[in-house]
């Protein structure tokens, strides 16, 4: 099969999906996976079994979210560069804008008692979902003695105010010299996100497990130059704009910066960014304060897209609060909103389109695994520490009115405990979770509680 066009996957067919999956696509990065390969591999039948997974293991190697790599990969594969461009504009652009909007009601809104209560609820149903997330990857991942070291290792650089990126590096070189050492140090099972249905390894797909490699993936020194060459381009022009109407210490430049090395720097999906984020954010800069990242991230759990479209509420509060765009507050934030969106979700493009033709051209198993398994040991000790985080400022807010200390903390602590046992033991969806304690929490207000 040589053609650049995949029969039968039709572009307007797959357009359609992709559009489709933008406004579907909650349940964090593993229900993400789930619904594009119920929908490629079990339903259409576009692409196989196995070519799915050996694209998921290339993208669960890079930095970014993993599921809209994923996604960029399989338009790619399907309908070229343009397939792959369009795949992941269409996954993240609904939540965009929807966060923005969102943001918007918030700055404009946020202090009015319904907004208030409804976050009175909510805050503690986003850290019951870091706490489920981060359990649920320990169960998949810490099997070994080992493993849990380099969980509690980062759980304690964390807390000692440890560089994330020194922490990312450090783990993925353990996990490289232990695995060339003791293979058997750092070997965790493979294809955690796949199927567990057997039968559709066999089942005839239009990319199948023996098709002839399309042409268009073929590894091309000239193309991936081509790709470089674009890639800078997309990155420094508008980079350059920034720098030459707002300057270097502009707030818009700043977040350009900053989120394109968050981007490049941070490994282990959307749970594992967060904390990088926090540090330098409400740590470093001074951008948000701990409150409002955490409304931040209790938004961005209720749009569909990847869970790191979060930093897209950053760009618009930081820049709403510290910048001044057309003599307004509004139309900085929103400027801000896109500006983080470009650089955070740009890499993710450029990878894929850089590394799939090597990917399809060799099909071998990657080498490189025992860097990201140290890398994810690393990372659930990174969401511990972010759950921690999250339940102390949830338990012990600022600014809490006095008389209401004990109260406030039986009500936030049951809510805690009973959405984590929800989402871990029943399986709860996010969305189930977020709406009903946002209820709660706006009765709970409105009965005195502030």
């Amino acid at each position: 099969m040589t053609n650049n066009i995949v029969p039968n996957a039709s572009f307007r067919e797959a357009v359609l999906f992709w559009f489709k999956l933008g406004f579907i696509s909650f349940g964090g990065p593993a229900g993400q996976i789930a619904t594009v390969h119920q929908e490629l591999v079990e339903n259409k039948q576009w692409i196989s079994e196995k070519r799915f997974l050996h694209a998921l293991n290339y993208c669960m190697l890079l930095p970014g979210p993993e599921a809209l790599q994923l996604v960029i990969y399989m338009g790619w594969l399907l309908h070229r560069t343009i397939g792959g461009i369009i795949a992941g504009f269409l996954f993240v652009f609904p939540a965009i804008l929807l966060l923005i909007f969102l943001s918007l009601i918030y700055v404009t809104f946020g202090h009015t008692p319904v907004i208030e209560g409804i976050f009175l609820g909510i805050k503690p149903a986003v850290t019951a979902i870091v706490i489920a997330a981060g359990y649920r990857i320990s169960q998949r991942i810490l099997k070994k003695p080992l493993h849990f070291a380099l969980a509690f290792g980062a759980f304690g650089a964390i807390l000692i105010h440890a560089p994330f990126p020194v922490i990312i590096i450090g783990a993925g070189l353990i996990g490289f010299l232990a695995h060339r050492k003791n293979p058997a140090l750092m070997e965790t099972p493979s294809n955690t996100h796949g199927s567990s249905n057997k039968k559709l390894e066999h089942l005839p797909a239009i990319i199948d497990d023996d098709s002839m490699q399309l042409a268009h993936t073929y590894f091309s020194t000239k193309q991936i130059l081509k790709v470089l060459f674009f890639s800078l381009l997309a990155w420094g022009i508008p980079f350059g704009l920034l720098m030459y109407y707002f300057g270097k210490s502009s707030v818009f430049t700043q977040l350009a910066w900053f989120f394109t090395k968050a981007a490049l720097l941070t490994f282990g999906g959307a749970y594992a960014v967060l904390p990088y984020v926090f540090q330098e954010t409400v740590g470093h800069f001074h951008w948000l304060t701990t409150a409002q990242m955490m409304d931040g991230l209790a938004l961005g759990e209720t749009t569909p897209g990847p869970l790191i479209i979060v930093v897209t509420f950053v760009g618009f509060v930081a820049s709403f609060t510290h910048e001044l765009l057309l003599n307004s507050k509004i139309w900085s934030g929103i400027f801000g909103g896109i500006v983080v969106s470009w650089f955070i979700f740009l890499p993710s493009f450029s990878l894929i389109f850089l590394g799939g033709p090597l990917i399809e051209s060799t099909r071998q198993e990657l080498r490189l695994l025992p860097i990201l398994n140290g890398i994810t040991c690393a990372v659930v000790g990174v969401i511990a520490s972010l759950a921690l985080f999250f339940a102390l400022h949830t338990l012990f807010p600022e600014n809490l009115v006095s008389g209401l200390f004990w109260q406030h903390m039986i009500v936030a602590a049951t809510l805690m405990i009973a959405s984590s046992f929800a989402l871990i033991r029943y399986k709860q969806s996010i969305l189930r979770i977020i709406f009903g304690c946002a209820l709660i929490g706006l009765i709970l207000y409105q009965l005195g509680m502030r």
